[in-house]
């Protein structure tokens, strides 16, 4: 592994990731403080609601959101590499653009659909109103061009830093509304403020690094026109997008179907037994948003960018390792952290950590393949997996109750990496193909 170090880009994305890490492993106890104290405040089936009612709004958000920060990296990093400014605020401007029209589009869909799907996900009349309202962050929530932007610039100290601000946010108003006594309505308004800020934050911090750098321009939104200045960019944006969101709704999906099978109790087990492996694999997260943007200024012919994933995938799968043991050894006294009544839940994460252990090692797939312009691949890879997966949920929840969600979990997670894996290895013997064209 010494060797691994003299890698310029090796070190390059192992740093971003620790910009990312310092402060994202922080931000993750803050938002455990936040559930432990709602936890406590609230009854099981009050708590499973609450966590319902975020899981719809971001369900909704992960469905009509573009990846638009994945659209400003694919086309903005190699122009700037060679200085070209113009191509890059392009980038940035259809990802606004996109922002714009998918964030009012969900949020107007999702308040629409609550009234008729919520007695199926278990969210009653009672709390309703309090649900739609939460709907209005699904235009900040879907939002990913002021990440992309950062990512784009190498800005990942500034990324570090406004990273805690939701879950400190969140925790400080869970510990106020826990405190004060203000039931349901105290820890829902504790959310969505958390959630509203932190994203206004970012949006700020992102207008004061374009101005810096005399691209403020670029967050003029634009569609067709801007579109057709960059080749190819509807089937890149339309292929990532559906494959991206269907990943990124694997955990709202699931907890709703959860909690429409088993109830709200369930729900809110499931919530936690998912939070902590979300938790747990918060580092490959970050060596994925470090990793993405630097094999996109790789050369895909040569071995370079395969043997970038091969150290990066050991690395991150080694971490899932320690991970587990250290769920294995320590799981059950941290969940009790939520009270004795949610302990149910650790027999879920015992059996759900041998996915998280998969995920991490298999987290350069997906990047290898939009790097080789095989985003298509992706994509079938990703309907494929999460088709088996939710079929798996519905039918293990029915059968065999709270430890067949757990089932179907690592069984989707193994068959994603499994559909990830035939084509990048097809694409890496084939990879004298992606040599670039001569000037």
């Amino acid at each position: 592994m010494k060797h691994w170090f003299k890698d310029g880009v090796f070190r390059a994305v192992l740093r971003n990731a620790g910009y990312l890490g310092s402060t994202k492993l922080l931000g993750a106890g803050l938002g455990l403080i936040a559930l432990i104290a709602a936890g406590h405040a609230l009854d099981p089936v009050t708590f499973g609601i609450l966590m319902l009612v975020h899981a719809y709004a971001l369900g909704a958000g992960a469905i009509t959101k573009f990846q638009s920060w994945q659209l400003i990296v694919r086309y903005g990093a190699p122009a700037l590499t060679r200085g070209d400014t113009a191509t890059a605020k392009d980038a940035i401007r259809l990802a606004f653009g996109l922002d714009l029209s998918s964030g009012l589009v969900g949020m107007a869909a999702a308040m629409v659909a609550l009234p008729f799907l919520a007695p199926d996900f278990g969210i009653d009349r009672d709390h309703l109103a309090l649900a739609m309202l939460y709907c209005t962050l699904v235009p900040t929530m879907s939002a990913a061009t002021p990440t992309g932007v950062m990512r784009l610039l190498d800005r990942f100290d500034i990324l570090a830093k406004q990273q805690m601000a939701t879950p400190l946010l969140r925790a400080g108003g869970a510990a106020l509304a826990w405190a004060g006594g203000f039931g349901f309505p105290g820890f829902v308004v504790a959310w969505y403020v958390a959630d509203i800020c932190g994203d206004l934050i970012l949006w700020w911090l992102t207008v004061g690094e374009l101005r810096r750098r005399d691209m403020l321009d670029g967050l003029r939104p634009g569609l067709l026109g801007t579109a057709r200045r960059l080749p190819d960019a509807w089937s890149f944006v339309w292929t990532t997008n559906i494959s991206t969101s269907l990943s990124a709704c694997w955990g709202p999906i699931s907890n709703l179907i959860v909690g429409g099978i088993l109830g709200p109790v369930a729900a809110g087990l499931y919530k936690i037994a998912t939070t902590l492996l979300d938790s747990a694999g918060k580092p490959a997260d970050l060596l994925t948003k470090g990793f993405y943007p630097e094999i996109m200024r790789l050369d895909p012919s040569s071995k370079h960018p395969w043997k970038l994933a091969l150290r990066t995938g050991a690395i991150a799968g080694g971490i899932g390792l320690l991970v587990v043991l250290l769920i294995f050894f320590g799981g059950k006294p941290f969940v009790g952290l939520f009270g004795k009544k949610y302990l149910a839940a650790y027999g879920l994460l015992s059996l759900m950590m041998f996915a998280l252990m998969i995920s991490m090692a298999t987290f350069p797939l997906q990047s290898l393949l939009y790097m080789v312009g095989r985003q298509r691949a992706a994509l079938a890879a990703e309907i494929a997996a999460t088709a088996l997966y939710l079929g798996a949920l519905a039918a293990a929840c029915h059968l065999f109750g709270l430890n067949g969600a757990g089932g179907a979990y690592v069984l989707g997670n193994a068959a994603l990496a499994l559909f990830m894996l035939l084509p990048v290895w097809s694409s890496y013997h084939g990879r004298a193909r992606y040599a670039p064209a001569p000037a």
